[in-house]
């Protein structure tokens, strides 16, 4: 039995994976933790009777005995609580985005010192990982393309983690690197990544959603992926609570790498 902790309870993924752990017969769902637990408004909104929750991610380390911890929190939190983690001695599964390549450095330092491991992914959706490997293969005959990504509004970072990691998988397959067409630099293009522009859309009614549309002589060519509910994501979540204790690298980014 792997016993899970779940930080990011109270948020929209976080609750959707203690689900998807409560239903798993080999995961136990050991602890919740959210800043919003310290009112009692937010512990009985939670849900789940005799569930152990906790404010403070450093008092849940200290209070239980876990395997795995899932982050699903903010940008500005998630570093941190993953150093804590692997402090802890606790192997970790990483949802959220905006981890910087220098915060993952120092991440691959504290894993190879600690010998636990950690795995994050930009999106978990397994339809999401085969649109990024089929846009890595077009990308090799038709290197001239623009990613549109889609998000509920109240996704905190933008660029998506996924339109990030898919420019770089596109940028690395190219045959050649051509310069974006049209306007480059103007501002409508969005943020250009690897030579890549990135259009972000935050409105309500999105969940998580991208098109990366490839353009040729005559010809365009798009692969689009849509998220249409948060359970699409537990699939991929479950496999990495499942495999991280096992990882060979230690730190991995990307679930095509466990798929």
């Amino acid at each position: 039995m792997i016993k899970v902790l779940v930080n990011g309870a109270m948020g929209k993924m976080g609750r959707t994976t203690c689900d998807a752990v409560m239903t798993e017969d080999d995961l136990a769902l050991t602890a919740a933790v959210d800043t919003a637990f310290i009112t009692a408004e937010a512990r009985e909104a939670f849900g789940i009777p005799g569930m152990p929750l906790y404010a403070s991610l450093t008092e849940a380390l200290k209070s239980e005995k876990i395997d795995v911890a899932v982050d699903f929190t903010t940008p500005s939190s998630a570093f941190d609580n993953v150093m804590a983690c692997l402090n802890a001695d606790i192997h970790c599964v990483v949802g959220t985005t905006g981890i910087t390549e220098e915060q993952l450095v120092k991440i691959e330092s504290e894993v190879r010192m600690r010998g636990r491991n950690c795995f994050l992914a930009p999106n978990f959706a397994i339809g999401a990982v085969l649109m990024m490997e089929v846009s890595k293969v077009i990308a090799r005959y038709m290197p001239y393309c623009e990613i549109v990504e889609l998000h509920h509004d109240q996704k905190l970072d933008a660029p998506s983690g996924t339109s990030l990691r898919t420019a770089e998988l596109i940028a690395e397959a190219r045959v050649e690197t051509p310069a974006p067409a049209g306007p480059e630099g103007h501002a409508a293009r969005g943020v250009i990544h690897r030579e890549i522009p990135i259009h972000s859309v935050r409105l309500p009614g999105l969940v998580a959603h991208q098109e990366v549309v490839f353009g040729g002589q005559g010809q365009t060519l798009s692969v689009r992926h849509d998220s249409i509910s948060r359970e699409s994501f537990m699939p991929g979540v479950v496999l990495a609570i499942r495999r991280v204790a096992n990882l060979e690298q230690g730190l991995v980014v990307g679930l095509e790498k466990i798929m």
